[in-house]
């Protein structure tokens, strides 16, 4: 049997997302399905990929050559697939090509060859391979220097576009202004990458992809083409994305559509790739802009759009197939030799987060900043976009009710931001000129004049709501609930006056042949354009809420619980609907659900669904916090939710109830009120001391949660940050500092535990739980901590009278331990939990829901092995955000590390964000109060040859305490040496920051400089104490050893047998 090793693609972060697990997960079938036995390398536990049913090995380690050579030599690999983990596995296998191993293991590249890859991803050689084939690149030049960037911008002139080689979503690309910008910009991209292109600025032109595939023997096609509503100069992924292209007419579409195929000759592609073009909106004028040989984020999109299940066919390709052999796996009717048809609109917006990292810039341009996407769907363009922008979950409806005030149209829809789609809108229907908007945003007329027609709609439906009214705005993607906002009136009154006059949603098949053939599908969408539905009803099905787009907060996690749910079901022989609304997600798959539903998440949507199909049981429990919010609303209207009670949902939601039910079960919580005036607040403050924990419920500009350690910051904070108000109260929480977090997750039968697990995090208390480091089972933890916290856990449950599963986190501290919340649902820790102890929780959720009784207790705190997760943090995509982890949720993903040993395991781990030591030299910038608790650690490494830098006080403490320092001025201080040159050089190999007051941070101070300097010139940097400490630590015991790899298997063969 031949050994294939597919390369993951590591933690989700800003440009590479969880499009890789679905593309992965593909791979993994089709190259098994051919008899190949596939190792996986991939840290990032909270994939579906990485599940024990998918490859036959599973790795989970940094995606490092360090790591992977040994599992090379180990599983005696034959092929590596470079294609299916994006742009890390792709510059990982570059980097084990160049150094000789794949050569030394005979190791074969799957699909596209490294001559590819490198002529694909190299700037210079990319554009003289096009241009020896008369294919039009932009004029540009490359620098590996700052000093060759600015020669090149002397020879081209202003503005220039500045791209990065071998980057990942644009990260260091940008329009540069002067020669002092490029200085900056040419400086930061060259600290990450070995080479930069400046290119000539293409203001204006519009911009369009096509995913081609291609085969060994030559033939290609295209799958898809693909339109930014945006034109050039903002990231194809920060874009609107519209397919099929709606402005080409078929002679320029004809043009692009050759030369993607030629493209894909000239470079000799194997497998999947994608192209895309600039185009002169006056002339036709048109430029190729890259290409990349792999699986990306638009070729998730283009799959999902067309129904054409590219990673699988890609897959197949690399193994040497050609198209005509392969049958299109979802109409099983065609080959995959058959270019596919759309007689509907594709609609992806991306989903940003950027207001939830303080100080940072909203504005878009050629770096990514979008966490995840959605799709939308629809016969026309308004239908499509207007579902989409409810696919968001950003409290917007429609395009009419954005919640947060545009103050500057004119300026939002000139210098892009998030918000410049409702910007445009708002525009329109206020009676903006569409000629101007389109000066103002280089937009084509065509998208222009269909915003504009959707806000005309709105305004109709404001004059008079009649049956016609209704119907032309439900064409147009209106939600009911924005109707009702337009028409003053109840949403639940326009769901009966559309049902009265029998306005209702058509379900329509997509099965990539536009209905020219007869074929059965299960990828379904909804539209107000249709006459009759192209399917009936199923009959005794369970439908599956899934957790919509990627965002902060929720991620992969969600969906590998979604999927899982689905296959447990299936397992019991029932019949699945998936509905949601992410093409990034291996739920949104063909083959993963009997029905899938490519729908907005909102009630309206979920109940027009459950009220056509014949559901036995909708499951709430398995897509975050925005499946859970459902479950009272669908639970009022009469229909079956699966699990706990939603009324028992609803009281462990409720923070009055829940508190009261604490109290009557004598157990302790953070005091707190519902603060509704400043005076309540002082008062509460009076009794209790500061710091407090403030969670307001509407907010002024852009704060949320905040912890507040003195009365100057809580004044300002409560004057300019939120509103209080009786409408708008402010829960305020009694903080307590140096607290230890623990986290419970498990799952219940009637108000009986039947698993738990007890996990505890590195970081002290105020680290919101997604940002927090997590070791499983706790390592330092009291075991009287432990049973007290599992006696709570089991009241609680008893309390809530719980079926399914549930997330408690507490707080503990002298021998005090407090409940702080308690989630009716699944957690982001379920599959680490999951994947570590061997037993998987959704496995027993399934039984839960399906009625089975377990009568057994299963047990996790001795399972052998130790499991260390730890967050994947974007800072680098938000420019001027402060990298400090706080209460506010700010990571963008995961990895997680299993091992024996918890230095060995944190270790790995902490390796597997991306991170990497490469000097040993360590630059300490302390506050007083950790100076002396970190002395000892800072000691033994001195001892090991590690040297320190450091300002003032800090120096002068380690050369009285006999460590070799190198003195360096702070940043304000303006003099050499200073600690902005020893960065910016990458003089140093790690930077430890710990500020005075990580929830108060300022933004001008020498701290603040620091931390940005870091990320932005990529040096692994550490903002908390007690993370400073357990890697120091692993630093002292394993940076010199090689550590040894474990499969998956055997840690758990090793631990069940242990």
């Amino acid at each position: 049997m031949k050994n294939i090793l597919l390369l993951g693609s590591g933690g989700l972060r800003v440009g590479q997302a969880g499009e890789f697990d679905y593309s992965g997960s593909q791979a993994i079938k089709a190259f098994k399905e051919e008899g190949y036995r596939v190792i996986l390398v991939n840290p990032n536990i909270a994939t579906v990929q990485t599940d024990q049913s998918m490859a036959d090995e599973i790795y989970f380690v940094p995606l490092q050559q360090e790591f992977v050579a040994p599992i090379i030599a180990k599983e005696q690999i034959n092929y590596i697939a470079l294609g299916f983990g994006g742009q890390t596995a792709l510059n990982l296998g570059l980097e084990l090509h160049h150094s000789g191993i794949l050569a030394k293991h005979n190791v074969q590249v799957l699909g596209s060859s490294v001559t590819t890859i490198e002529a694909t991803e190299d700037r210079d050689i990319f554009r003289d391979y096009l241009e020896k084939n008369a294919v039009k690149t932009p004029k540009s030049k490359s620098a590996t220097s700052v000093a060759e960037a600015i020669a090149v911008g002397q020879e081209f002139g202003y503005p220039l576009m500045l791209r990065a080689a071998f980057s990942l979503g644009g990260l260091g690309s940008g329009k540069v202004f002067d020669e002092a910008d490029l200085i900056d910009k040419a400086g930061k991209a060259l600290s990450g990458a070995p080479q930069v292109l400046l290119e000539e600025y293409l203001t204006g032109w519009k911009e369009f992809e096509y995913e081609i595939v291609r085969d060994l023997k030559g033939n290609s096609l295209t799958i898809c083409n693909m339109e930014n509503l945006d034109p050039m100069g903002i990231h194809t992924g920060e874009s609107i994305v519209i397919a099929p292209a709606q402005t080409l007419n078929d002679e320029e579409h004809q043009n692009l559509r050759n030369i993607s195929l030629r493209c894909a000759e000239i470079f000799n592609i194997v497998g999947e790739c994608n192209i895309q073009f600039s185009v002169n909106p006056a002339n036709g004028d048109y430029r190729v802009i890259e290409m990349n040989p792999r699986l990306s984020r638009s070729s998730a999109l283009a799959s999902k759009a067309t129904g054409y299940p590219l990673a699988f066919v890609a897959a197949k390709l690399c193994l040497g197939f050609s198209l005509n052999q392969l049958t299109n796996q979802v109409t099983k009717k065609t080959t995959a030799f058959f270019e596919p048809a759309l007689d509907y609109v594709v609609v992806k917006i991306p989903r940003w987060d950027t207001h939830k990292l303080r100080l940072a810039d909203r504005h878009i341009g050629t770096e990514m900043k979008s966490v995840g996407e959605v799709m939308g769907i629809g016969r026309t363009f308004p239908e499509a976009l207007q579902k989409a922008v409810q696919m968001l979950n950003i409290g917007a409806s429609s395009l009419h009710d954005y919640l947060w005030p545009i103050h500057d149209l004119r300026r939002e829809i000139e210098f892009a931001t998030d918000r410049r789609i409702f910007a445009l809108y708002k525009w329109f229907y206020a009676g903006g000129d569409l000629y101007e908007a389109q000066q103002l945003s280089r937009i084509d007329f065509w998208f222009l004049n269909q915003i504009k027609q959707i806000a005309e709609v709105a305004l109709q439906v404001k004059h008079e709501l009649t049956p016609n009214t209704l119907r032309t705005a439900k064409q147009f993607g209106f939600s009911d609930k924005s109707l009702a906002t337009l028409t003053e009136q109840a949403e639940l009154t326009i769901r009966h006056l559309r049902h009265e006059h029998n306005i209702r949603p058509m379900v329509k098949q997509i099965d990539t042949l536009a209905g020219e053939f007869a074929a059965q599908t299960n990828y379904l969408y909804t539209t107000y354009h249709g006459r009759y539905h192209d399917i009936s009803p199923a009959q005794e099905v369970y439908v599956i809420i899934g957790s919509g787009p990627y965002s902060i907060g929720s991620s992969v996690e969600f969906d590998w619980c979604t999927v899982n749910l689905a296959r447990q079901l299936r397992l019991h022989g029932k019949q699945v609907i998936i509905i949601n609304s992410n093409p990034e997600t291996v739920s949104t798959d063909y083959d993963e659900s009997d029905r899938l539903y490519f729908e907005p998440l909102s009630l309206e949507r979920v109940c027009d669904i459950l009220d056509f199909e014949n559901v036995v049981g909708v499951c709430v429990s398995v897509g975050g916090q925005i499946a859970n919010n459902l479950a009272l609303p669908l639970h009022k209207l009469g229909y079956p939710i699966l699990g706990t009670s939603p009324l028992d949902i609803d009281n462990a939601e409720d923070r009055a109830k829940f508190s009261s039910m604490l109290n009557e079960l004598n157990i302790d919580q953070p005091r707190w009120i519902n603060a509704k005036s400043s005076e309540e607040v002082q008062a509460f403050i009076g009794e209790v001391g500061l710091p407090v924990l403030i969670r307001p419920s509407y907010v002024l500009s852009g704060a949320a949660m905040k912890v507040v350690s003195d009365h100057k910051t809580l004044a300002s904070y409560l004057s300019d940050a939120v509103l209080i108000s009786n409408d708008h109260p402010v829960v305020i929480s009694q903080f307590i500092e140096n607290a230890k977090e623990l986290e419970i997750d498990g799952i219940a039968q009637n108000g009986r535990i039947i698993i738990d697990s007890i996990s505890e995090h590195v970081e002290n208390a105020g680290v919101h739980s997604g940002d927090a480091t997590l070791v499983f089972p706790p390592e330092r933890l009291y075991l009287k901590t432990v049973t007290r916290a599992r006696e709570s856990a089991r009241k609680i449950v008893k309390a809530l009278n719980i079926s399914g599963p549930f997330n408690m986190q507490f707080i503990a501290k002298n021998n005090e331990l407090k409940v702080i919340e308690c989630n009716v649902r699944s957690s982001r820790s379920f599959p680490f939990i999951s994947k570590v102890t061997g037993q998987n929780l959704v496995e027993l959720m399934a039984k839960v829901f399906l009625g089975e009784e377990i009568s057994q207790k299963y047990n996790t705190l001795e399972c052998g092995v130790i499991g260390v997760k730890s967050p994947v943090f974007s800072y680098n995509r938000f420019k001027g955000s402060d990298p400090v982890a706080q209460v506010e949720m700010s990571s963008t993903g995961e990895v997680a590390c299993i091992g024996n040993d918890l230095l060995e395991t944190f270790y790995m781990s902490w390796l597997g964000v991306g991170q990497r030591v490469d000097k040993k030299v360590i630059l300490l910038s302390l506050d007083d109060k950790y100076k002396q608790k970190l002395l000892p650690l800072v000691k033994r490494l001195s001892d090991q040859g590690w040297l320190f830098v450091a300002t003032g006080a800090t120096h002068d403490l380690l050369v009285n305490s006999g460590i070799q320092s190198k003195f360096v001025f702070k940043i304000s201080e303006q003099v050499e040496p200073n600690i902005q040159q020893e960065i910016i050089h990458k003089q140093v190999g790690l930077i430890i920051n710990l500020p005075q007051d990580a929830f108060n941070t300022k933004d001008n101070s020498d701290g603040f400089r620091i931390r940005r300097l870091a990320i932005d010139y990529h040096i692994p940097l550490v903002t908390n104490f007690q993370l400073s400490e357990i890697l120091l630590e692993s630093l002292a015991e394993f940076y010199a050893k090689a550590i040894p790899v474990h499969s998956y298997r055997e840690l758990l063969n090793g631990a069940n047998h242990g």
